[in-house]
């Protein structure tokens, strides 16, 4: 498998205050906020446009879990039905299965220090 990460896709973050971080960050560092967080677009190397989400959680979100860990990376790739074939047979844990909606495909695994690691296959068109 040539390509496994392509790029950062999103960083989250757990905090007491979604809302109130939000406007913090679009207030003093300019951030264009929406509900989700920040969209950040770029071009990838064949002029593409490309996407990175930054995205404050409520505190008590499910969605980290099983990690036990204030964070969460999004790792951008190019196939992720092979990768996580890959992974598996490396012996990496895979959580759950891939779910399919309009902005990509996403999988999940946990690494070797339980922080839970969101893998998206973009469909950054949906976004435009």
């Amino acid at each position: 498998m040539k390509n496994r990460v392509t790029g950062i896709g999103g960083v989250f973050f757990k905090t007491k205050d979604p809302k109130a971080v939000k406007d913090w960050y679009r207030d003093h560092l300019g951030l264009n906020t929406d509900q989700w967080g920040s969209t950040f677009w770029w071009k990838n190397k064949e002029g593409e446009d490309c996407s990175t989400q930054w995205s404050p959680f409520k505190e008590d979100t499910g969605y980290f879990e099983p990690s036990k860990k204030e964070f969460m990376m999004n790792f951008r790739v190019e196939n992720l039905d092979e990768l996580l074939e890959t992974l598996k047979a490396e012996g990496v844990q895979v959580l759950g299965k891939t779910e399919s909606v309009e902005e990509g495909k996403f999988g999940w695994i946990m690494d070797l220090e339980g922080n839970k690691i969101e893998l998206w296959e973009p469909n950054d068109k949906a976004f435009l």
